[in-house]
C-alpha cells in the first residue's frame, strides 16, 4: 500500500523538494529528445516507498533540457511522454511498469493518487539515465534510433506530412522529396531558404499544421503499408467518385476539394502490398469505409454513374460518410486496429 498511499508531513516537503530545482553544484539531469515528434514530458520519482511527479517540461526533437539540478537521491526514476496534439496518436516509447497523477498544465503532486480537478492517472515508465560528458541523460528514442539531427529532420518531415505536403517517407534523411516539400513551404509563406534551421521552425510547421487542420480532408496513413484513398464528392446533386491518392506509411495527403464550402463528403482507402495487391488481414481487406456503396476500378478513375458497377466491369465499394468541421476540418488515421 505504500505505493498507492498520499504522502503526509515531512514525506510531501521531501518529494517537492527532490523535484524542485536547486543548486546547481551537483549533477544535473536533463531529457534530450531523439523522436521524431514534440513531446511533453512528466518526470516521476519514487524514494522509499513515496512518490512525486512534475511537468510538463517540453522537449523538441533533436533537442535536450535540462530537468533537474542537483543530485538526485532516488530508488527509481520514471517518466511519461505524450506528443503535442498536433500529431494526434503516437505510440508510447516505453513500456509502462507504474501509474502516477499528473496535472493538466505545470504542476507538482505529492504522491501516486490524484487529489486536485483537472488530474489525471497516467501509465510511467521506469528508465535510468545514462552519462554523457559527465550530465545524467534520458533519452526518448524511437526503434529508428535516429541521431540529433536526424529527430530534427524527421520532425520536420512529419510536420509538413500532416500539412499536406508529399514528403514520404518519414525516416530522417535528406532526400529530393523533403527538399521540394520544405521548398515548396518557404516558398509559400515567404520566408528565406535558412528559415528551416532556426529554432522557431519547428513552431511555424506546427502552427501551419494547426491552420491547414481546417482545411477540408486530411488522409493520414498510420499503418505499415502503402494506402490507395478514394473520395466522393456531391457535385449538382451527383457523386463524383475520384480517385486514386497514394499515401505512404507515415504520410499525410490533403485531396483537392471543390472550392465552396463542402461539408459532407465520402472516403473509402485499402491497404496495398509491393505488387500492388490489396492486403489482408485474418482473411479480410484490410480496407477502411462504410456502407454507401459508389464504383471505382483499379486505375486513376473519374466515375459518376454508381448503378450495375460489376455489370460495366467496375469494382463496389463501401464508401464512409465524412462531415468536414467548419473550423477543424477532419482527418482520417488509417490504422490497422481501425476496422
Amino acid at each position: 500500500m505504500a505505493r498507492a498511499r498520499l504522502f503526509s508531513g515531512k514525506r510531501i516537503f521531501f518529494a517537492a523538494a527532490l523535484l524542485t530545482l536547486a543548486s546547481p553544484s551537483h549533477a544535473d539531469l536533463q531529457l534530450c529528445n531523439r523522436a521524431s515528434f514534440a513531446a511533453e514530458t512528466a518526470l516521476g520519482v519514487e524514494s522509499g516507498g513515496a512518490h512525486a511527479t512534475r511537468g510538463w517540461f517540453r522537449v523538441d526533437p533533436g533537442q535536450c533540457r535540462l530537468v533537474l539540478r542537483g543530485k538526485i537521491e532516488a530508488d527509481h526514476l520514471y517518466i511519461h511522454a505524450r506528443a503535442l496534439a498536433v500529431y494526434g496518436a503516437v505510440k508510447p516509447l516505453n513500456a509502462p511498469q507504474i501509474e502516477l497523477c499528473v496535472g493538466e498544465r505545470d504542476f507538482l503532486v505529492a504522491g501516486s493518487r490524484c487529489s486536485k480537478a483537472g488530474e489525471k492517472i497516467v501509465p510511467f515508465a521506469e528508465v535510468r539515465p545514462r552519462d554523457v560528458e559527465g550530465v545524467p541523460t534520458i533519452f526518448l528514442a524511437e526503434p529508428a534510433d535516429y541521431a540529433a539531427d536526424q529527430a530534427r529532420l524527421a520532425a520536420m518531415q512529419r510536420l509538413l506530412a500532416l500539412a499536406g505536403y508529399g514528403v514520404e517517407p518519414i525516416d530522417g534523411l535528406a532526400g529530393p522529396r523533403s527538399d521540394t516539400a520544405l521548398a515548396a513551404f518557404l516558398r509559400e509563406r515567404g520566408l528565406a531558404p535558412d528559415a528551416a534551421a532556426s529554432p522557431a521552425f519547428l513552431d511555424l510547421l506546427i502552427d501551419a499544421v494547426r491552420e491547414n487542420a481546417s482545411r477540408g480532408l486530411l488522409w493520414c496513413n498510420e499503418t505499415a503499408h502503402t494506402v490507395m484513398a478514394a473520395l466522393g464528392v456531391d457535385e449538382a446533386n451527383t457523386i463524383a467518385a475520384r480517385g486514386w491518392w497514394r499515401v505512404e506509411p507515415g504520410a499525410c495527403v490533403r485531396p483537392d476539394l471543390p472550392p465552396r464550402g463542402v461539408r459532407q463528403v465520402y472516403s473509402f482507402a485499402e491497404a496495398i502490398d509491393d505488387n500492388g495487391v490489396p492486403v489482408e488481414k485474418v482473411g479480410r481487406a484490410l480496407q477502411w469505409g462504410g456502407a454507401t456503396e459508389f464504383c471505382t476500378r483499379n486505375t486513376k478513375f473519374e466515375i459518376r454513374e454508381h448503378g450495375q458497377c460489376a455489370a460495366r466491369g467496375l469494382s463496389p465499394h463501401g464508401f464512409a460518410v465524412v462531415e468536414i468541421g467548419a473550423r477543424t476540418g477532419t482527418t482520417i488515421r488509417f490504422r490497422e486496429t481501425d476496422r
